[in-house]
């Protein structure tokens, strides 16, 4: 019987992969370090294509939490990433619930 690895990565390395992931998209990260998360913030543009979104979207579904933040000053998407469960790259995560 043939077993699958998968690679764990701590919330700090999972939070700077998608970091690096939304730079390349064209967006520009910031990663917070909490004493049991680590999170990652964006600002959102008004002429963000819909390309970007779905990008964005599916980068933001592999955290522990996401959401999205309106004020004033424009639209902000940020993640969090527990320091209490660890996740596989292959597991897809969001909306607050674990699979």
């Amino acid at each position: 019987m043939a077993t699958e690895e998968r690679l764990v990565l701590s919330p700090e390395a999972r939070a700077d992969v998608i970091a690096v992931y939304l730079s390349s998209a064209g967006f520009s990260p910031r990663v917070t370090y909490q004493a049991d998360h680590a999170c990652i913030e964006t600002e959102v543009p008004e002429s963000v294509s819909a390309n970007s979104w779905r990008e964005l979207l599916k980068l933001l579904e592999t955290a522990d939490w996401f959401g999205l933040h309106s004020s004033e000053s424009g639209l902000t998407a940020w993640a969090g990433f527990s320091k209490g469960t660890p996740a596989t790259i292959a597991f897809v995560r969001g909306h607050g619930h674990q699979l």
